[in-house]
């Protein structure tokens, strides 16, 4: 199943046993769903070298490692230790992945992995912290993440003459989840596995709701036809052009 469950309890949430409860809950939805990859960590720490890494995977402590947002020439640079050492490279990036953020993972990385072999885009953010869900549609909601002060950088975002367009385009968008049968998160999770290049999709949830509704996009999937796509890629007009379509166009 390319689904893989990030588990996030919202800061507002005080209690252990509430914490504890929720948790459960989640991985319980999820594993039920065909779910085995789960990402529970906070932090991830760049400076972890592959030498590190190797030795960890030779102990027997994990199967293979992967970089979270690293860019294409840091993970050439680790793939080329590797290579020089007879090390273990890293297998997947975890990066951004989005209506509005597309290059990394549709031009970059492609790129990238020819050059060096089989490797896998593990999309993060696929909601663009909840821009995509529709919710800052009219505004911040009281109590929603871009309310609290931490996140004050996603409110600017979003309040931006950037944010307002990309607004006007998800109600565009909103158009053709409804003409599919499903919601706009729905649409959002199944166009970034529509993607030969997605091995698996990282879930950010904080609800055995939000859980339920993010995994029925499994079943949008087949609806992503070369017709549905083309009609998202016109309301976005933001899709990267590779070095194939420069050779081809000339």
């Amino acid at each position: 199943m390319p689904l893989s469950c990030q588990l996030s309890v919202l800061s507002w949430v005080d209690k252990a046993s509430c914490v504890s409860q929720v948790a459960e809950q989640l991985m319980t939805i999820a594993y039920e769903n065909g779910v085995n990859l789960f990402d529970t960590a906070e932090v991830y720490d760049r400076n972890e070298i592959v030498r590190a890494m190797t030795h960890v995977i030779n102990q027997g402590m994990s199967m293979y490692w992967g970089t979270s947002r690293w860019s294409a020439m840091e993970i050439m640079e680790a793939y080329s230790v590797a290579r020089q050492f007879n090390l273990i490279p890293p297998v997947c990036e975890q990066a951004e992945y989005n209506f509005f953020q597309r290059d990394k993972v549709e031009t970059q990385l492609p790129e990238l992995y020819h050059k060096i072999g089989n490797q896998y885009s593990m999309p993060q953010k696929v909601n663009s912290c909840g821009i995509i869900t529709g919710k800052y549609e009219n505004g911040i909601p009281e109590c929603s993440r871009a309310s609290m002060k931490p996140y004050a950088w996603l409110k600017e975002k979003i309040v931006s003459e950037d944010g307002r367009k990309q607004q006007a385009k998800l109600k565009e968008l909103t158009t053709i989840s409804e003409k599919l049968g499903c919601t706009l998160p729905q649409l959002a999770i199944a166009w970034c596995l529509r993607n030969e290049g997605v091995s698996s999709v990282l879930l950010g949830t904080s609800s055995p709701i939000q859980l339920a509704e993010n995994l029925r996009a499994m079943e949008v999937i087949p609806k992503m036809t070369a017709g549905i796509v083309t009609e998202i890629d016109h309301v976005l007009g933001n899709r990267p052009h590779s070095k194939k379509d420069f050779h081809q166009a000339h």
